[in-house]
């Protein structure tokens, strides 16, 4: 079972609710979940229900089983601050660099350092141990970048390896790729069954691929139920209008012949829609990866619908 947990999406397939909802599955049964937010949208503690996240690891909810899951919010700033205590023991001085705005200047404009500071932070999460020698963290679950960006943003330590040929920030980069493309690491990308999500999906797997970074699964979120059978599917293809019409008098539903275009239309459309949805699990099923699907919260994700979508998560085996 993999350690660190990396969850992306397409924008608006619901990644950090399906993030926040595995870190409370692995949690449970009293395990520790670390659940870790890297983009500085403060949504783990919107989905919580909680105040803005601070730069320090803070309990935020208590899975079934007596489990707990801790939250950070990483600020690449302060990763930076602790980068230079730990390998240059700078202390007051890098405090002092912060005031001079270098800080600020290396974690923006210096190509690559930003994400190397986060997957870092991330990555040490998952190496920590405790004073008896086990891992402080059972898992690390981390919201990261959007599909689009998500092969660059763990690559992008390699880049930097390959810059800094030696020191400190040579070691570090390397540390940090054998934790990324090692065992210890599963991606999971969160998508719709939509077309551009689903192709955005597919993209960001063969890119994962060639970059030697692991494939964990393909979670296919707000699955909506099917409320027509095949044949009633099918039905709605064709004009059936009479019989429509009978059925519902013979109901004995009033001003029966209003109520049937209108009927016929959302059949239809419910005919497409489930058609589409086959059509993109067929390209799913192409990728060749474990896929699982969440179902539709009408409530929307609060903290009932995320133990639910825990629960669900649980039962399906995703990040085991």
């Amino acid at each position: 079972m993999s350690r660190l947990q990396v969850v992306s999406g397409k924008g608006g397939t619901g990644k950090t609710t399906v993030a926040a909802a595995l870190a409370l599955a692995l949690a449970t049964e009293g395990k520790r979940t670390l659940l870790v937010e890297v983009e500085g949208r403060q949504g783990i503690a919107q989905l919580f229900e909680t105040e803005a996240l601070p730069y320090e690891e803070r309990k935020i909810a208590v899975a079934p089983g007596g489990g707990e899951v801790y939250a950070l919010a990483i600020d690449a700033e302060r990763a930076l601050l602790d980068y230079l205590q730990m390998f240059y023991k700078l202390g007051s001085a890098g405090r002092a660099l912060k005031k001079l705005g270098a800080i600020d200047f290396a974690t923006t404009i210096a190509p690559g350092v930003r994400d190397v500071l986060l997957t870092g932070k991330a990555c040490e999460a998952v190496r920590r141990r405790e004073k008896h020698g086990g891992f402080r963290y059972d898992h690390v679950v981390m919201d990261a970048p959007p599909t689009g960006r998500i092969t660059r943003f763990l690559n992008v330590n390699d880049e930097v390896a390959g810059l800094a040929k030696i020191g400190p920030i040579h070691h570090q980069a390397q540390a940090v790729m054998r934790v990324l493309k090692s065992p210890e690491t599963a991606v999971h990308l969160v998508t719709l069954l939509e077309e551009m999500p689903v192709q955005e999906t597919a993209d960001g797997i063969a890119e994962l691929r060639e970059a030697g970074l692991p494939v964990g699964g393909v979670v296919v979120n707000m699955v909506r139920p099917h409320v027509l059978d095949e044949d009633a599917v099918r039905a709605a293809r064709g004009d059936h209008r009479d019989g429509i019409a009978k059925a519902l008098a013979s109901a004995g539903v009033g001003g029966s012949a209003r109520l049937v275009g209108p009927l016929l239309e959302q059949a239809a459309e419910h005919a497409q829609r489930v058609e589409l949805e086959r059509e993109q699990r067929e390209t799913l099923a192409k990728l060749q990866v474990p896929t699982y699907e969440l179902p539709f919260l009408g409530e929307g994700a609060d903290i009932a619908g995320l133990y639910r979508l825990a629960r669900e998560l649980r039962k399906l085996g995703v990040g085991a």
